[in-house]
Formats: structure tokens, sequence, C-alpha cells
């Protein structure tokens, strides 16, 4: 006798909604009325009303037996379709739970073991006058945005022909019945995207430059001072690299009454004071070449914290303007020398000046005093050469003329920049213009941190925004949001991040969107979170 035919078949099934069978990491939905289940094999429909449940969980992981109406396709007596009891759409900001147990087909097969799907209903998003209908005209909607790039001239600024779409998109924060603050996470205005040889300022200062700025930004700034002025929004602003040189009152001068959130000149964190899970700032604190840096100050005879990213700026700026030319001369050799770690590091630092330099060639020599700076005591013009690492023919060193001991004073300048755990310097001057390696400090400064309590970070300064989740030590899920860009020529711009706080104690989920405006004012979803243990 052949024994497999006494082993009965088992019965799968499948649903149309995305699959999680963790209830602390739920799958997001769309809003729908009903959820479709597909079996391989006929069922018997004596089984389905006590194997099919359907629960919502609460935020104390509580699992709540709602009343359903179960409905066989008039085509399939496989397909099964569940709904709530009154036909409604599944409530938008809550998780539910679906369980399907003891059906059996009409050949007797069972399901090997229970069938769990977790899942939480996202809201249906908008930033329309009506606003989102399962939050009842409730304020609660954080919606950060970062990396606007205001210039003070439109012949070289990165952001141009997105301007109307950003005014419109503040109008919509303005009428909006649900968001309660928007969260400006760096570079609103660019102090640094200037073609070498302008003065930065204009033989003026740098109140001057910022009012140039708004003025030629002014229906932007006029679209943020709505929002201000109108006090039913809370506009919060956090320094990036790009105005990390901006003051608190030069902010203040053109946008009255925004809230401003700075810990060290140039950089800024910010929690929420009834969200401390959560931390927005621009990222720049955690990378090499953008980070404040005193290096200079023995020449500057200031307080000067202008990085050597800036310069770079300058320099890809004019390379950008003069269409990337090929460079006539080559690039100085510098050679690896036995002369010690740091003069290693040095090494490895003119590589990654010979690779941007490389990428953005520019016309000028490099000896020609061609970068007009007059900005944070850097009163000269300077060459390219002065920028970049050299080797003296003599002894092998590695020597610099601008930011003499950048490499030794990695350490102390994190130090003086609060970063919460030091990044070892090889690794900062190697990933520090890679996008990924900013990414990665999500973790490294806060989820695998052991004295950090955030659960949701915040970054811009790359311009590639994406959602990342991950679980801690402590078995938490947490997600990591790059808010993205507004500049024109980007390959995904527009973009602006949503969290979406529980919207009652009962409820279990946060969400966090990723989302993308359009200059026809239609927003699209690109990514969405949901974590159901928050504090």
């Amino acid at each position: 006798m052949d024994s497999k035919k006494n082993v009965k078949s088992l019965l799968n099934v499948k649903t149309d909604i995305s699959f999680s069978d963790k209830m602390k990491d739920p799958s997001v939905i769309d809003s729908t009325r009903q959820i479709k289940l597909v079996f391989n094999e006929d069922l018997d429909m004596g089984t389905i009303s006590d194997g099919i449940k359907l629960y919502k969980v609460k935020s104390d992981g509580k699992e709540v037996e709602m009343d359903v109406i179960l409905n066989i396709d008039e085509n399939s007596d496989s397909v099964l379709y569940i709904s709530k009891s009154d036909n409604t759409n599944f409530a938008e900001g809550e998780e539910y739970k679906l369980s399907v147990n003891k059906v059996k087909s009409l050949s007797g097969a069972s399901l090997g073991e229970e069938y769990t799907n977790y899942f939480a209903v996202d809201y249906s998003f908008n930033l329309d006058l009506e606003g989102i209908s399962d939050l009842n005209n409730k304020r609660n909607l954080l919606v950060c945005i970062s990396d606007l790039h205001l210039g003070a001239n439109d012949s070289y600024s990165e952001f141009n022909r997105n301007r109307d779409a950003l005014v419109d998109f503040l109008n919509h924060i303005q009428i909006s019945p649900n968001v309660k603050e928007l969260v400006i996470a760096g570079d609103l205005i660019d102090e640094w995207f200037v073609p070498m040889d302008l003065d930065t300022f204009n033989g003026k200062t740098q109140l001057d430059f910022v009012k140039s700025v708004a003025f030629n930004n002014k229906p932007v700034i006029d679209a943020f001072n709505n929002i201000i002025n109108d006090g039913k929004v809370k506009v919060t602003y956090v320094p990036g690299n790009h105005d990390l040189l901006i003051n608190s009152e030069d902010i203040q001068n053109i946008m009255p009454g925004v809230s401003q959130v700075r810990d060290v000149r140039g950089l800024g964190a910010y929690s929420p004071p009834d969200f401390p899970e959560l931390i927005i700032e621009h990222g720049h604190r955690y990378n090499f070449y953008c980070a404040p840096d005193s290096s200079n100050r023995y020449i500057t005879e200031t307080d000067s914290i202008l990085p050597s990213g800036y310069f770079f700026t300058r320099i890809a700026t004019s390379s950008v303007i003069e269409g990337r030319p090929k460079r006539d001369s080559p690039l100085p050799i510098v050679n690896k020398n036995e002369l010690g770690k740091d003069q290693y590091h040095y090494f490895l630092y003119w590589n990654v000046w010979k690779g941007l330099m490389t990428e953005f060639p520019v016309n000028e020599g490099l000896d020609e005093k061609v970068i007009n700076t007059g900005i944070d005591g850097f009163n000269d013009f300077y060459a390219i050469n002065d920028i970049l690492p050299y080797q003296n023919s003599e002894d092998d060193y590695i020597d610099l003329n601008l930011y003499k001991g950048v490499i030794e004073s990695w350490d102390e300048r994190q130090s003086n920049n609060l970063v919460p755990i030091k990044i070892p310097i090889e690794e900062a001057v190697l990933k520090g213009t890679l996008a990924s390696h900013l990414d990665d400090q999500s973790g490294v400064q806060f989820f695998n941190n052991p004295d950090s309590d955030k659960r949701i970070v915040i970054f811009g300064h790359s311009h590639e925004a994406r959602v990342i989740a991950s679980v801690n030590e402590n078995q938490e899920k947490n997600v990591y949001v790059n808010s993205g860009t507004w500049i024109d020529k980007n390959k995904c711009t527009m973009t602006f991040v949503v969290v979406i706080p529980q919207k009652s104690k009962d409820s279990a989920p946060t969400f966090v969107n990723l989302c993308q405006y359009s200059p026809s004012g239609d927003i699209k979803k690109l990514d969405s979170q949901a974590l159901t243990n928050l504090k």
C-alpha cells in the first residue's frame, strides 16, 4: 500500500494585504473595506465562522475580537472576503490581527498551524482643508522637510524651479487641520553653493546676505511667515552645514517667531517635548568634511568653525557652472609614507580629495588665488592647492596649508560637537562622503547606543530620501528616515517626512511616512512604517 495516500494535503491561505507575524512590527496597509483570503481548496463553509477571527490590537497589547462578516466569492468557494459588521473601512490609525485557524476544506484538509497576520491601517494622508477624516481635526502631525538650499542668486542656486511647488506645499501646511509642527532640518539657506570667484557677501555682512536670500525667495519666506503668524502650526528650525554660520538673530530677522534648536554653534538636535523618542537633526555632526571644525583658528584668528567641505562646495559649484571641464594638468602626486598613523590618514584624506577633484574639475589652475571667501575669518583669496594635502619632497611628510591638524584633532572635534559615539578617524575620512555612512549613524549614535532612548531618527544632509527599519538589542523596532531635499536637480526631490503619533491612548501604532510632493500638488507616499510600543 502507498503510504502517501494516507497523508492529507495541507490547506494554504494567502491574503491581498502584506503579511507580518509580529505584533510589534505590523505590516502597513492603506485604508480598505475588506480583506481577501484565497485558499488552495474549496472550503467547508461550516468551519469558517469559528476558524476566522479578527481582533483590534490595543496599545497595551490586548486583543479585542471584532464582529465581522464573512462572504464567499460568488465564483469560487476557495475565495473569502472578511469585512467589519457595519461594512465600513477598517479604522485608520489602528492595528489589527487576522487569525485563521480551524478552517477546513471539503476534502478535510486543514492548516498546519495558525495563520496570524498583524497589520496597521495607515491614514489616507492629505494636507487639504478638510483634513484626515479618522483624526477628526485632531492636530498631532509632525512634518519635517530639509535641504531647501535657498540661494541669493538664481543664476547659480540649486533651488529655483521647485519654488512654486514649495510655496504651494507650505500653504497647504498652513490650512491643514491636522499638522501640529513643521520642522526644517537644516540647509534652509545656502551659504556654500557659490562660485569660487564671487564674494559671498558682496562686500556686505552676513545679515545682508541672509536678507538677500529672503528677498530672492520672498514667496517661500512669506509662506513660512504666514504659518508662524497664523499660530496654529509651530515652525522649528535646526541648522545644517550650508547654513551653520547663520546665527539665530539672522534667522529671526527674516522669520520672526520661528523656534530654533541649537546645542553647539552650527549644530542642533530636536526632540519634541511630547515625543522624546523622536530626534531630528541635519546629520552633519557626524561628517568629517561638514561638521564644525576649528582647525584654522591659527589662521583666521577668530572662532572659525568652517569645515573643509565648504571649500569643496565652492569648487564644485564652479565646476558645475563650467560644465565640468577636462583638467589640463594632473593633480600633484602624494604617496603613502612610513611616518606613522596620522600620516597614513592624511594620505587617505588626499585620496578622497583626489577623487572629488577628479569628479569636479575646474578651468582655474591649482595655484590661482581664485576662491573668494570673506567669510568666518577667511579674509584672503585662496588657491585650490591651499586646501589639498601636499607632500614635501625632502622628507615625504604630508602637510596642509589650510586645515593643518585636521586629522589629529578629530576626536577633540567630535567631543566639542557633542557626538555621543566617536567615529574612528579612518572610517570618518574614507566614508564621510557616502550617504550610507550618514544612514549608519542613526544606529551607531542612537538605536544601538545604550544611553539613548530614541526610536525614530530623522536626518537630512545627504539628499537621498529613504526609510530604514531595524531592531535594537532590546528587540524593539526603530525607524530611520532621511528627509531628502527640495533642490531642482535630484534623483528624488520635493520629499518630506510625516510622523503621526498614536491617535488615542488605546491605539497601538505610530506611523512614520516618507512622502513626495509634486508640482501639481499631488502627494505620493514613498514608504510607511509603524511602531507599536512607544512610551
